[in-house]
């Protein structure tokens, strides 16, 4: 056997063992990985709560806007479409909710949506030179999207058990 077809041979074992990654898997960090990051960014624009598990840091009163997200939105962000009082709080919202939902696995494509759409409008009007980041970001929903949040999800055993009572009703 040749080097040549030895390693054609390696390449192609190498890439079998790559096939058998389970979507669940990967759907599992691809929730959690974009959810820390939305989530991360969403407690810059809250006081009053806070939830990071990677530092340490846990303050759970009631969450209010931070004095300094209105104007993030006014000074840098400058979205076009959205007054900042308005834009502000639903981000801040928004990249709590959707985060959350994702960690749960539960309405797992819509919360990836939502956050994709979130994405294209951070990457054209807010930071357009960061399209690397951005495309990440997207290909990690997009795969959500297509894919949902996996056998380990609230939206999986949802589904298991509307399979189940349609059985039973059918029955």
């Amino acid at each position: 056997m040749t080097s040549l077809a030895r390693a054609c041979r390696s390449l192609h074992a190498a890439s079998a063992l790559c096939t058998r990654l389970p979507d669940t898997l990967i759907a599992l960090v691809a929730r959690f990985s974009i959810a820390a990051t939305f989530w991360l960014s969403g407690q810059t624009k809250v006081q009053g709560f806070a939830a990071n598990f990677v530092s340490g840091q846990f303050e759970f009163g009631w969450p209010r806007l931070a004095d300094s997200a209105i104007d993030l939105f006014r000074d840098e962000y400058r979205l076009p479409l959205l007054a900042p009082e308005f834009a502000a709080p639903l981000a801040a919202f928004a990249e709590h909710l959707f985060p959350l939902l994702l960690l749960l696995g539960l309405a797992t494509r819509l919360s990836a949506l939502a956050l994709l759409a979130m994405t294209a409008v951070i990457q054209v009007f807010v930071y357009p030179d960061a399209y690397a980041l951005h495309g990440t970001w997207a290909a990690v929903l997009l795969f959500l999207v297509a894919r949902g949040g996996g056998a380990l999800s609230l939206d999986a055993l949802l589904a298991r058990r509307c399979r189940r009572q349609q059985f039973l009703d059918a029955s």
